[in-house]
């Protein structure tokens, strides 16, 4: 049987829906094929940024791929419905299969991949579930000579991502434990599993040789940082975790540094909106805007997700970016506020 060829993001971006799983009340995997039979081909834990039209408005988000690299005829994101969230709700509400969205490249380093580890413990709360089960199905696939601890934390437990994957996974593979946390078990729940939220109690009870492991851990930045706490004060090497937030941190731009008075100061005119600021060369055209009262979309701040992308009508900036965009959008106008600064004064379309 001949191989499908590989996906190319440059050649053709959009891909169709092909199915949609429900994975709790407020949860949703929706999965994707390209147009004609291509593989695909990242890196476990990787995230894609992806683009759809609401109301008329662009939007772009950085979702991480929950499929595995070793299952390559479909990609998944997982995505969680958030209150007010105009993405998240707009694919709840809207996204069926056979409709379409375009894609950028996989992108990010967070993987155990490159560096083939031997005992690994993963620390997920919620949805940042999917970049550790894109991980864990490829450990499995591959049958990698690991030995997994995956922990979980969750309010309740119908809030509980992959579930009921993840308890197959743990009968058939004798080299995979698994614990789940709950911080707000219901009346419902019949449960006698580890309770509150993440601490070196927990972790040194759900993993009592965690000296000897690779930590791999997702999720809010308030969990996080408890995460790393715990394990300091439990003396693992901080050289052995990794991290990724599932929000990009807070999505914040970097405070704007005081304009030198010397400097150029150049005018940044948002052109739908008819508002005016002023931004010196040295600050990126996103953190002047911050700055100056004007809210725009952002998660990572680094050049690298692709959300604070705009169209520039007019003017010259200088953008370092990490990925975020590609060529032929630089070619069409577009920029990165997070990552551009002024040359000269600039029009967004925004």
């Amino acid at each position: 049987m001949t191989e499908a060829p590989l996906w190319n993001v440059e050649a053709d971006d959009t891909l169709v829906c092909r199915g949609v799983i429900d994975e709790t009340h407020d949860v949703r995997t929706f999965l994707f094929g390209a147009a004609t039979p291509r593989r695909f081909a990242y890196e476990p834990g990787q995230f894609a940024n992806i683009e759809v039209e609401v109301g008329g408005t662009v939007e772009t988000r950085s979702y991480t791929l929950s499929s595995a690299p070793t299952r390559p005829d479909l990609v998944a994101i997982t995505v969680k419905r958030i209150p007010g969230g105009v993405v998240s709700n707009h694919l709840h509400e809207t996204l069926e299969v056979g409709a379409k969205l375009k894609v950028q490249l996989p992108l990010g380093d967070f993987t155990h991949a490159r560096r083939a580890p031997r005992k690994i413990l993963f620390l997920a709360a919620g949805v940042g579930v999917t970049p550790l089960m894109s991980m864990l199905r490829t450990i499995v696939d591959r049958h990698e000579p690991v030995d997994v601890v995956f922990a979980t934390w969750n309010q309740a437990a119908a809030d509980i991502v992959f579930a009921e994957e993840l308890a197959h996974a743990a009968r058939r593979h004798p080299s995979l434990s698994l614990a789940h946390v709950l911080t707000r078990p219901t009346g419902r729940d019949a449960w006698a599993g580890h309770r509150g939220r993440i601490d070196a109690t927990q972790l040194k009870a759900i993993a009592p040789d965690l000296a000897g492991r690779e930590v791999y851990c997702c999720g809010p930045d308030g969990f996080m940082a408890a995460a790393k706490a715990a394990l300091a004060s439990l003396g693992h090497d901080p050289a052995r975790y990794f991290e990724e937030s599932f929000v990009f941190g807070s999505g914040e731009a970097a405070e704007a540094a005081p304009v030198d008075p010397g400097a150029q100061v150049y005018k940044v005119t948002f052109a739908k909106t008819g508002k005016v600021i002023e931004c010196d060369g040295s600050t990126s055209i996103l953190a002047a805007a911050k700055k100056g009262g004007i809210a725009l979309p952002s998660a990572c701040t680094k050049g690298l997700c692709g959300t604070c992308k705009q169209k520039k009508l007019a003017g010259d900036v200088e953008m370092s970016h990490s990925g975020g965009i590609r060529q032929r959008e630089i070619d069409a106008g577009m920029i990165l506020l997070c990552c551009s600064k002024p040359r000269s004064d600039v029009t967004v379309d925004k």
